[in-house]
Protein backbone atom coordinates (compact mmCIF):
# COMPACT_ATOMS: atom_id res chain seq x y z
CA UNK A 1 0.00 0.00 0.00
CA UNK A 2 1.13 3.52 -0.77
CA UNK A 3 2.65 5.76 2.34
CA UNK A 4 0.72 8.33 0.69
CA UNK A 5 -2.61 6.92 0.31
CA UNK A 6 -4.49 9.21 -1.18
CA UNK A 7 -8.69 9.70 0.12
CA UNK A 8 -9.55 9.27 -3.91
CA UNK A 9 -8.51 9.39 -7.48
CA UNK A 10 -10.57 11.34 -10.10
CA UNK A 11 -9.98 10.10 -13.59
CA UNK A 12 -11.33 12.43 -16.08
CA UNK A 13 -12.34 10.77 -19.07
CA UNK A 14 -15.79 12.33 -20.19
CA UNK A 15 -14.81 14.37 -23.74
CA UNK A 16 -15.40 12.78 -26.56
CA UNK A 17 -11.37 13.51 -28.83
CA UNK A 18 -13.06 14.27 -32.05
CA UNK A 19 -9.85 14.45 -33.24
CA UNK A 20 -9.53 11.24 -33.26
CA UNK A 21 -11.91 10.63 -36.17
CA UNK A 22 -13.36 7.77 -34.72
CA UNK A 23 -16.74 5.90 -34.20
CA UNK A 24 -14.70 4.56 -30.73
CA UNK A 25 -14.44 6.94 -27.56
CA UNK A 26 -10.85 8.45 -27.31
CA UNK A 27 -10.19 6.82 -23.75
CA UNK A 28 -10.84 3.50 -25.21
CA UNK A 29 -8.40 3.25 -27.76
CA UNK A 30 -5.53 0.86 -26.95
CA UNK A 31 -1.87 0.62 -27.08
CA UNK A 32 0.25 -2.38 -25.41
CA UNK A 33 -2.50 -4.12 -24.51
CA UNK A 34 -4.67 -1.57 -22.54
CA UNK A 35 -7.26 1.22 -23.21
CA UNK A 36 -5.62 4.77 -22.67
CA UNK A 37 -8.17 4.87 -19.64
CA UNK A 38 -6.90 1.31 -18.54
CA UNK A 39 -3.10 2.59 -18.47
CA UNK A 40 -4.12 5.43 -16.35
CA UNK A 41 -6.63 3.54 -13.54
CA UNK A 42 -3.53 0.77 -13.18
CA UNK A 43 -0.99 3.87 -12.81
CA UNK A 44 -3.80 4.87 -10.28
CA UNK A 45 -4.11 1.31 -8.24
CA UNK A 46 -0.55 1.97 -7.84
CA UNK A 47 -1.19 4.45 -5.15
CA UNK A 48 -3.79 2.13 -3.18
CA UNK A 49 -6.38 5.07 -3.54
CA UNK A 50 -9.77 4.77 -0.65
CA UNK A 51 -11.76 5.50 -3.85
CA UNK A 52 -11.15 5.51 -7.67
CA UNK A 53 -13.74 7.69 -9.43
CA UNK A 54 -13.89 7.44 -13.14
CA UNK A 55 -15.98 10.74 -14.57
CA UNK A 56 -17.93 9.72 -17.81
CA UNK A 57 -19.32 11.58 -20.38
CA UNK A 58 -19.35 10.85 -24.46
CA UNK A 59 -20.28 7.43 -25.29
CA UNK A 60 -20.93 6.78 -21.47
CA UNK A 61 -22.27 3.30 -21.29
CA UNK A 62 -19.30 2.06 -23.50
CA UNK A 63 -16.89 3.43 -21.28
CA UNK A 64 -18.50 2.36 -17.83
CA UNK A 65 -18.75 -1.29 -19.65
CA UNK A 66 -15.26 -1.12 -20.36
CA UNK A 67 -14.36 0.20 -17.04
CA UNK A 68 -16.39 -2.96 -15.20
CA UNK A 69 -14.22 -5.06 -17.20
CA UNK A 70 -10.71 -4.62 -15.98
CA UNK A 71 -11.73 -3.09 -12.79
CA UNK A 72 -14.60 -4.32 -11.12
CA UNK A 73 -13.83 -1.61 -8.31
CA UNK A 74 -14.24 1.52 -10.01
CA UNK A 75 -16.86 4.14 -9.60
CA UNK A 76 -18.13 6.17 -12.04
CA UNK A 77 -19.50 9.60 -11.93
CA UNK A 78 -21.44 11.28 -15.33
CA UNK A 79 -20.78 14.36 -16.40
CA UNK A 80 -23.85 14.74 -19.00
CA UNK A 81 -22.57 18.01 -20.12
CA UNK A 82 -18.79 18.49 -20.98
CA UNK A 83 -18.67 22.15 -19.10
CA UNK A 84 -14.91 22.03 -18.07
CA UNK A 85 -12.36 19.89 -16.25
CA UNK A 86 -13.69 21.70 -12.47
CA UNK A 87 -17.02 20.83 -13.51
CA UNK A 88 -15.77 17.05 -13.99
CA UNK A 89 -14.23 17.03 -10.55
CA UNK A 90 -16.96 18.33 -8.99
CA UNK A 91 -18.95 15.70 -10.71
CA UNK A 92 -16.58 13.09 -9.42
CA UNK A 93 -16.69 14.27 -5.42
CA UNK A 94 -20.70 14.65 -5.78
CA UNK A 95 -20.74 10.70 -6.46
CA UNK A 96 -18.67 10.00 -3.28
CA UNK A 97 -20.43 12.52 -1.43
CA UNK A 98 -23.95 11.11 -2.68
CA UNK A 99 -22.85 7.59 -1.70
CA UNK A 100 -22.28 8.99 2.05
CA UNK A 101 -18.41 9.01 1.77
CA UNK A 102 -16.59 11.88 3.52
CA UNK A 103 -13.24 12.55 2.08
CA UNK A 104 -10.65 13.28 4.54
CA UNK A 105 -6.96 13.66 3.35
CA UNK A 106 -5.88 14.02 -0.38
CA UNK A 107 -7.47 13.68 -4.21
CA UNK A 108 -5.66 13.34 -7.08
CA UNK A 109 -6.67 14.53 -10.14
CA UNK A 110 -5.59 12.98 -13.56
CA UNK A 111 -6.23 12.74 -17.24
CA UNK A 112 -7.76 10.08 -18.57
CA UNK A 113 -5.66 9.92 -21.89
CA UNK A 114 -2.27 9.84 -20.28
CA UNK A 115 -1.05 6.55 -21.16
CA UNK A 116 2.46 6.81 -20.08
CA UNK A 117 1.77 8.52 -16.53
CA UNK A 118 3.60 5.91 -13.98
CA UNK A 119 2.40 5.14 -10.64
CA UNK A 120 5.57 6.13 -9.28
CA UNK A 121 4.88 9.49 -10.10
CA UNK A 122 1.56 9.82 -8.98
CA UNK A 123 3.39 8.62 -6.02
CA UNK A 124 6.01 11.33 -5.97
CA UNK A 125 3.29 14.04 -6.15
CA UNK A 126 1.48 12.38 -3.34
CA UNK A 127 4.56 12.74 -1.09
CA UNK A 128 5.48 16.01 -2.16
CA UNK A 129 1.95 17.33 -1.42
CA UNK A 130 1.79 15.72 1.82
CA UNK A 131 5.76 16.71 2.90
CA UNK A 132 5.54 20.52 1.77
CA UNK A 133 1.57 20.81 2.97
CA UNK A 134 0.35 22.30 0.09
CA UNK A 135 -3.76 22.95 -0.20
CA UNK A 136 -2.70 21.85 -3.95
CA UNK A 137 0.17 20.18 -5.71
CA UNK A 138 0.67 20.60 -9.73
CA UNK A 139 2.60 18.00 -11.41
CA UNK A 140 4.86 19.82 -13.72
CA UNK A 141 7.53 19.40 -16.36
CA UNK A 142 10.32 20.63 -18.71
CA UNK A 143 10.06 20.09 -21.73
CA UNK A 144 12.36 21.06 -24.70
CA UNK A 145 9.29 22.88 -26.45
CA UNK A 146 6.89 24.44 -24.18
CA UNK A 147 4.48 26.37 -27.15
CA UNK A 148 0.66 25.73 -26.17
CA UNK A 149 1.01 24.80 -22.61
CA UNK A 150 -0.01 26.64 -19.83
CA UNK A 151 3.29 27.91 -18.21
CA UNK A 152 4.51 27.29 -14.48
CA UNK A 153 5.25 30.99 -13.32
CA UNK A 154 7.06 30.37 -9.29
CA UNK A 155 7.74 32.90 -6.29
CA UNK A 156 11.44 33.71 -7.15
CA UNK A 157 11.92 32.79 -2.91
CA UNK A 158 9.65 30.43 -2.15
CA UNK A 159 9.76 28.15 -4.96
CA UNK A 160 5.58 28.24 -4.44
CA UNK A 161 3.43 28.49 -7.67
CA UNK A 162 1.95 31.57 -8.36
CA UNK A 163 -0.26 31.10 -11.75
CA UNK A 164 -0.49 29.19 -14.50
CA UNK A 165 -0.39 30.79 -17.66
CA UNK A 166 -1.56 30.06 -20.94
CA UNK A 167 0.01 30.60 -23.94
CA UNK A 168 -2.17 33.04 -25.86
CA UNK A 169 -2.11 35.02 -21.81
CA UNK A 170 1.76 34.63 -21.50
CA UNK A 171 4.29 37.62 -22.01
CA UNK A 172 7.67 37.60 -23.98
CA UNK A 173 9.63 36.47 -20.52
CA UNK A 174 6.49 33.72 -19.33
CA UNK A 175 6.60 32.10 -23.16
CA UNK A 176 10.51 31.56 -21.91
CA UNK A 177 9.54 29.43 -18.84
CA UNK A 178 9.94 25.76 -19.96
CA UNK A 179 8.06 24.34 -17.28
CA UNK A 180 4.41 23.13 -17.35
CA UNK A 181 1.27 21.89 -16.30
CA UNK A 182 0.53 18.46 -16.88
CA UNK A 183 -3.53 19.09 -15.91
CA UNK A 184 -2.41 16.22 -12.65
CA UNK A 185 -2.80 17.67 -9.66
CA UNK A 186 -3.30 16.65 -5.55
CA UNK A 187 -5.67 18.61 -4.03
CA UNK A 188 -6.66 18.97 0.29
CA UNK A 189 -10.22 17.28 -0.15
CA UNK A 190 -11.93 20.01 2.28
CA UNK A 191 -10.16 23.04 0.72
CA UNK A 192 -10.83 21.46 -3.18
CA UNK A 193 -14.64 20.93 -2.72
CA UNK A 194 -15.22 24.63 -1.03
CA UNK A 195 -13.14 25.77 -3.61
CA UNK A 196 -15.09 24.44 -6.64
CA UNK A 197 -18.09 26.14 -5.10
CA UNK A 198 -16.41 29.27 -5.88
CA UNK A 199 -15.35 28.72 -9.70
CA UNK A 200 -16.76 31.09 -12.24
CA UNK A 201 -17.95 30.60 -16.03
CA UNK A 202 -17.57 33.93 -17.01
CA UNK A 203 -14.87 32.58 -19.27
CA UNK A 204 -14.86 32.39 -23.11
CA UNK A 205 -15.75 28.98 -23.04
CA UNK A 206 -18.45 29.35 -19.92
CA UNK A 207 -16.95 26.51 -18.42
CA UNK A 208 -15.78 25.53 -14.56
CA UNK A 209 -12.02 25.32 -14.85
CA UNK A 210 -10.40 23.45 -12.39
CA UNK A 211 -6.97 25.53 -12.81
CA UNK A 212 -9.33 28.55 -11.36
CA UNK A 213 -8.73 26.37 -7.97
CA UNK A 214 -5.54 27.25 -7.49
CA UNK A 215 -6.19 31.21 -7.97
CA UNK A 216 -8.49 30.75 -5.56
CA UNK A 217 -6.97 28.69 -2.87
CA UNK A 218 -3.85 31.47 -3.33
CA UNK A 219 -5.98 34.09 -2.55
CA UNK A 220 -7.25 32.60 0.84
CA UNK A 221 -3.28 32.23 1.39
CA UNK A 222 -2.72 28.63 1.16
CA UNK A 223 0.35 27.52 -0.16
CA UNK A 224 0.21 25.97 -3.94
CA UNK A 225 3.47 23.51 -4.60
CA UNK A 226 4.65 21.76 -7.49
CA UNK A 227 6.59 18.44 -8.42
CA UNK A 228 8.54 18.16 -11.90
CA UNK A 229 8.06 14.80 -13.31
CA UNK A 230 10.93 12.89 -13.97
CA UNK A 231 10.52 12.22 -17.78
CA UNK A 232 8.43 15.09 -19.29
CA UNK A 233 6.94 12.45 -22.03
CA UNK A 234 5.10 10.79 -19.10
CA UNK A 235 2.12 13.73 -19.25
CA UNK A 236 1.69 13.68 -22.95
CA UNK A 237 -2.04 13.40 -23.76
CA UNK A 238 -3.76 11.86 -26.72
CA UNK A 239 -5.85 13.70 -29.30
CA UNK A 240 -5.06 12.53 -32.35
CA UNK A 241 -3.93 9.17 -34.19
CA UNK A 242 -0.30 10.55 -35.05
CA UNK A 243 -0.12 10.98 -30.66
CA UNK A 244 -1.42 7.76 -30.51
CA UNK A 245 1.29 5.90 -32.24
CA UNK A 246 3.58 7.71 -30.61
CA UNK A 247 2.73 6.94 -27.32
CA UNK A 248 2.03 3.47 -28.55
CA UNK A 249 5.85 3.54 -29.44
CA UNK A 250 7.28 5.50 -25.85
CA UNK A 251 5.39 2.47 -24.06
CA UNK A 252 7.00 0.06 -25.99
CA UNK A 253 10.37 1.17 -25.74
CA UNK A 254 10.00 1.44 -21.67
CA UNK A 255 8.26 -1.93 -21.76
CA UNK A 256 11.02 -3.43 -23.81
CA UNK A 257 13.43 -2.09 -21.24
CA UNK A 258 11.98 -2.95 -18.50
CA UNK A 259 12.09 -6.87 -20.10
CA UNK A 260 15.97 -6.63 -20.76
CA UNK A 261 16.66 -5.47 -17.22
CA UNK A 262 14.77 -8.15 -15.79
CA UNK A 263 16.86 -10.48 -17.81
CA UNK A 264 15.17 -11.46 -21.13
CA UNK A 265 17.29 -10.69 -24.30
CA UNK A 266 15.71 -9.09 -27.20
CA UNK A 267 17.62 -9.05 -30.01
CA UNK A 268 15.66 -6.19 -32.14
CA UNK A 269 13.76 -3.91 -29.65
CA UNK A 270 13.08 -1.88 -32.95
CA UNK A 271 10.82 -4.61 -34.58
CA UNK A 272 9.46 -6.23 -31.27
CA UNK A 273 6.39 -5.57 -29.61
CA UNK A 274 4.86 -6.34 -26.06
CA UNK A 275 1.91 -5.64 -23.79
CA UNK A 276 1.87 -4.15 -20.33
CA UNK A 277 0.33 -7.51 -19.62
CA UNK A 278 3.20 -9.56 -20.89
CA UNK A 279 5.68 -11.41 -18.71
CA UNK A 280 9.13 -13.16 -18.88
CA UNK A 281 11.47 -15.15 -16.88
CA UNK A 282 14.82 -14.75 -16.87
CA UNK A 283 16.90 -16.07 -20.09
CA UNK A 284 14.10 -15.89 -22.64
CA UNK A 285 15.27 -14.91 -26.17
CA UNK A 286 12.78 -12.74 -28.21
CA UNK A 287 13.75 -12.75 -32.09
CA UNK A 288 12.83 -9.71 -34.16
CA UNK A 289 9.79 -9.09 -35.84
CA UNK A 290 7.66 -10.75 -32.74
CA UNK A 291 4.96 -9.41 -31.23
CA UNK A 292 3.69 -10.76 -27.58
CA UNK A 293 0.44 -9.54 -26.99
CA UNK A 294 -2.69 -10.21 -23.70
CA UNK A 295 -1.23 -12.91 -20.91
CA UNK A 296 1.75 -13.89 -22.96
CA UNK A 297 4.30 -15.62 -20.77
CA UNK A 298 7.88 -16.57 -21.76
CA UNK A 299 9.45 -19.04 -18.99
CA UNK A 300 13.16 -19.31 -18.52
CA UNK A 301 15.49 -20.01 -21.51
CA UNK A 302 12.58 -19.98 -24.20
CA UNK A 303 13.15 -18.50 -27.29
CA UNK A 304 10.07 -17.02 -29.52
CA UNK A 305 10.51 -15.70 -32.94
CA UNK A 306 11.43 -14.50 -35.77
CA UNK A 307 8.44 -13.31 -36.98
CA UNK A 308 5.86 -14.44 -34.39
CA UNK A 309 2.87 -13.17 -32.82
CA UNK A 310 1.79 -14.77 -29.53
CA UNK A 311 -1.68 -13.61 -27.76
CA UNK A 312 -2.44 -14.76 -24.42
CA UNK A 313 0.12 -17.84 -24.80
CA UNK A 314 2.14 -19.76 -22.69
CA UNK A 315 5.68 -20.84 -23.38
CA UNK A 316 7.05 -23.26 -21.10
CA UNK A 317 11.11 -23.52 -20.29
CA UNK A 318 13.28 -24.04 -23.34
CA UNK A 319 10.54 -24.18 -25.53
CA UNK A 320 11.32 -23.23 -29.04
CA UNK A 321 8.45 -21.21 -31.00
CA UNK A 322 9.34 -19.79 -34.56
CA UNK A 323 7.50 -17.80 -37.58
CA UNK A 324 4.25 -18.71 -35.61
CA UNK A 325 0.81 -17.20 -34.87
CA UNK A 326 -0.50 -18.95 -31.35
CA UNK A 327 -3.56 -17.66 -29.70
CA UNK A 328 -4.63 -18.60 -26.22
CA UNK A 329 -1.95 -21.97 -26.23
CA UNK A 330 0.00 -23.66 -23.76
CA UNK A 331 3.25 -24.78 -25.11
CA UNK A 332 5.11 -27.50 -23.37
CA UNK A 333 8.88 -27.10 -21.34
CA UNK A 334 11.43 -28.20 -24.56
CA UNK A 335 8.47 -28.15 -27.12
CA UNK A 336 9.10 -26.63 -30.92
CA UNK A 337 6.51 -25.02 -32.45
CA UNK A 338 7.17 -23.98 -36.53
CA UNK A 339 8.14 -22.48 -38.76
CA UNK A 340 4.49 -21.30 -39.83
CA UNK A 341 2.44 -23.20 -37.45
CA UNK A 342 -1.10 -21.60 -36.37
CA UNK A 343 -1.82 -22.41 -32.90
CA UNK A 344 -5.56 -21.85 -32.16
CA UNK A 345 -7.47 -21.56 -29.00
CA UNK A 346 -7.04 -24.49 -26.71
CA UNK A 347 -4.02 -25.84 -28.36
CA UNK A 348 -1.87 -27.72 -25.74
CA UNK A 349 1.80 -29.05 -26.51
CA UNK A 350 3.26 -31.35 -23.75
CA UNK A 351 6.83 -31.41 -22.74
CA UNK A 352 9.49 -32.04 -26.00
CA UNK A 353 6.54 -32.07 -28.35
CA UNK A 354 6.14 -30.62 -31.79
CA UNK A 355 3.74 -28.81 -33.97
CA UNK A 356 6.24 -28.31 -37.12
CA UNK A 357 6.09 -26.50 -40.34
CA UNK A 358 2.67 -25.51 -41.76
CA UNK A 359 0.42 -27.51 -38.79
CA UNK A 360 -2.45 -26.11 -37.62
CA UNK A 361 -4.17 -27.13 -34.29
CA UNK A 362 -7.59 -25.84 -32.71
CA UNK A 363 -8.73 -27.33 -29.19
CA UNK A 364 -5.99 -30.42 -29.21
CA UNK A 365 -3.26 -31.98 -26.64
CA UNK A 366 -0.14 -33.09 -27.68
CA UNK A 367 1.32 -35.09 -24.84
CA UNK A 368 5.14 -35.66 -24.44
CA UNK A 369 7.12 -36.51 -26.84
CA UNK A 370 4.31 -36.60 -29.77
CA UNK A 371 4.88 -34.84 -32.83
CA UNK A 372 2.96 -33.33 -35.81
CA UNK A 373 5.57 -32.68 -37.93
CA UNK A 374 4.30 -31.17 -41.35
CA UNK A 375 1.43 -30.33 -43.66
CA UNK A 376 -1.58 -31.36 -40.92
CA UNK A 377 -4.39 -29.62 -39.52
CA UNK A 378 -5.50 -31.45 -35.55
CA UNK A 379 -8.58 -30.07 -34.33
CA UNK A 380 -10.64 -30.84 -31.55
CA UNK A 381 -8.25 -34.10 -30.71
CA UNK A 382 -6.04 -35.79 -27.99
CA UNK A 383 -2.66 -37.20 -28.82
CA UNK A 384 -1.43 -39.32 -26.34
CA UNK A 385 2.67 -39.70 -25.77
CA UNK A 386 5.36 -40.35 -27.82
CA UNK A 387 2.89 -40.41 -30.98
CA UNK A 388 4.04 -39.55 -34.65
CA UNK A 389 1.36 -38.45 -36.83
CA UNK A 390 1.94 -38.82 -40.50
CA UNK A 391 2.50 -35.77 -43.08
CA UNK A 392 -0.48 -34.47 -44.81
CA UNK A 393 -3.12 -35.88 -42.24
CA UNK A 394 -6.22 -34.49 -41.45
CA UNK A 395 -8.22 -34.27 -38.35
CA UNK A 396 -11.99 -34.50 -40.22
CA UNK A 397 -14.03 -32.84 -36.85
CA UNK A 398 -16.72 -31.22 -38.44
CA UNK A 399 -19.95 -33.19 -40.21
CA UNK A 400 -21.17 -29.80 -40.97
CA UNK A 401 -23.32 -29.49 -38.36
CA UNK A 402 -21.69 -30.45 -34.94
CA UNK A 403 -17.81 -30.69 -34.02
CA UNK A 404 -16.45 -34.57 -32.86
CA UNK A 405 -13.60 -35.50 -31.36
CA UNK A 406 -10.59 -37.81 -32.19
CA UNK A 407 -8.51 -39.70 -29.23
CA UNK A 408 -5.21 -41.17 -30.34
CA UNK A 409 -3.36 -43.11 -27.97
CA UNK A 410 0.69 -43.17 -27.01
CA UNK A 411 3.12 -44.22 -28.80
CA UNK A 412 1.18 -44.99 -32.13
CA UNK A 413 2.16 -44.29 -35.86
CA UNK A 414 -0.36 -42.83 -38.31
CA UNK A 415 0.89 -42.59 -42.01
CA UNK A 416 0.80 -39.72 -44.04
CA UNK A 417 -2.07 -38.46 -46.00
CA UNK A 418 -4.50 -40.06 -43.40
CA UNK A 419 -7.86 -38.65 -42.77
CA UNK A 420 -9.00 -39.23 -39.58
CA UNK A 421 -12.86 -38.86 -39.35
CA UNK A 422 -14.29 -38.11 -36.40
CA UNK A 423 -15.60 -39.51 -33.83
CA UNK A 424 -12.83 -42.35 -33.79
CA UNK A 425 -10.04 -44.07 -31.52
CA UNK A 426 -7.20 -44.95 -32.18
CA UNK A 427 -5.17 -47.27 -29.37
CA UNK A 428 -2.24 -47.15 -27.92
CA UNK A 429 0.72 -48.44 -29.75
CA UNK A 430 -1.52 -48.90 -33.56
CA UNK A 431 -0.35 -48.09 -36.75
CA UNK A 432 -2.61 -46.53 -39.78
CA UNK A 433 -1.20 -46.83 -42.99
CA UNK A 434 -0.74 -44.12 -45.35
CA UNK A 435 -3.03 -42.93 -47.67
CA UNK A 436 -5.88 -44.20 -45.37
CA UNK A 437 -9.33 -42.94 -43.93
CA UNK A 438 -9.87 -43.84 -40.87
CA UNK A 439 -13.73 -43.95 -39.94
CA UNK A 440 -13.56 -46.88 -37.52
CA UNK A 441 -12.13 -47.46 -33.87
CA UNK A 442 -8.41 -48.82 -34.12
CA UNK A 443 -7.81 -51.47 -31.62
CA UNK A 444 -4.47 -51.08 -29.81
CA UNK A 445 -1.27 -52.31 -31.34
CA UNK A 446 -3.48 -52.91 -34.43
CA UNK A 447 -2.61 -51.59 -38.08
CA UNK A 448 -5.45 -50.15 -39.60
CA UNK A 449 -5.47 -50.03 -43.68
CA UNK A 450 -8.14 -48.30 -45.08
CA UNK A 451 -7.41 -47.32 -48.96
CA UNK A 452 -8.23 -48.89 -52.02
CA UNK A 453 -6.15 -51.29 -53.81
CA UNK A 454 -4.05 -49.95 -56.68
CA UNK A 455 -4.27 -51.18 -60.35
CA UNK A 456 -2.38 -50.61 -63.44
CA UNK A 457 -3.76 -50.10 -66.90
CA UNK A 458 -1.22 -50.66 -68.89
CA UNK A 459 -0.41 -48.39 -72.16
CA UNK A 460 -3.06 -46.14 -71.19
CA UNK A 461 -1.15 -43.33 -72.23
CA UNK A 462 -0.31 -44.47 -75.06
CA UNK A 463 -4.21 -44.73 -75.91
CA UNK A 464 -5.67 -41.79 -74.05
CA UNK A 465 -2.95 -39.70 -74.73
CA UNK A 466 -1.26 -40.45 -78.32
CA UNK A 467 1.61 -38.04 -79.69
CA UNK A 468 1.99 -36.38 -76.24
CA UNK A 469 5.17 -35.57 -74.45
CA UNK A 470 3.70 -38.32 -71.88
CA UNK A 471 3.46 -40.78 -74.53
CA UNK A 472 6.94 -40.34 -76.47
CA UNK A 473 8.32 -40.48 -73.09
CA UNK A 474 6.59 -44.00 -72.10
CA UNK A 475 7.30 -45.53 -75.54
CA UNK A 476 11.20 -44.20 -74.96
CA UNK A 477 11.01 -46.02 -71.63
CA UNK A 478 9.91 -48.91 -73.12
CA UNK A 479 12.45 -49.31 -75.71
CA UNK A 480 15.17 -48.47 -73.37
CA UNK A 481 13.67 -51.60 -71.21
CA UNK A 482 13.44 -54.01 -74.16
CA UNK A 483 17.22 -52.67 -75.08
CA UNK A 484 17.96 -53.79 -71.70
CA UNK A 485 17.17 -57.20 -72.62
Amino acid sequence: MSANRPAAVVVLAAGEGTRMKSATPKVLHAICGRSLVGHVVAASRELSPEHLVVVVGHAREQVTAHLAEIDAEVRTAVQHEQNGTGHAVRMGLEELSGSGVALDGTVIVVCGDTPLLTGATLERLASAHATDGNAVTVLTAEVPDSTGYGRIVRDAASGAVTAIVEHKDATDAQRAIREINSGVFAFDAQLLTDALGKVRTDNSQGEEYLTDVLGILREAGHRVGAAVAGDHREILGINNRVQLAEARRLLNERLLERAMLSGVTVVDPGTTWIDATVTFEPDALVHPGTQLLGATHLAAHSEVGPNTRLTDTTVGEGAVVSFTVADRAEVGAGAGVGPYAYLRPGSRLGAKSKAGTYVEMKNASLGEGSKVPHLSYVGDATIGDHTNIGAASVFVNYDGVNKHHTTIGSHCRTGADNMLVAPVTIGDGAYTAAGSVITKDVPPGSLAVARGQQRNIEGWVARKRPGSAAARAAENAHQDHQSDQ
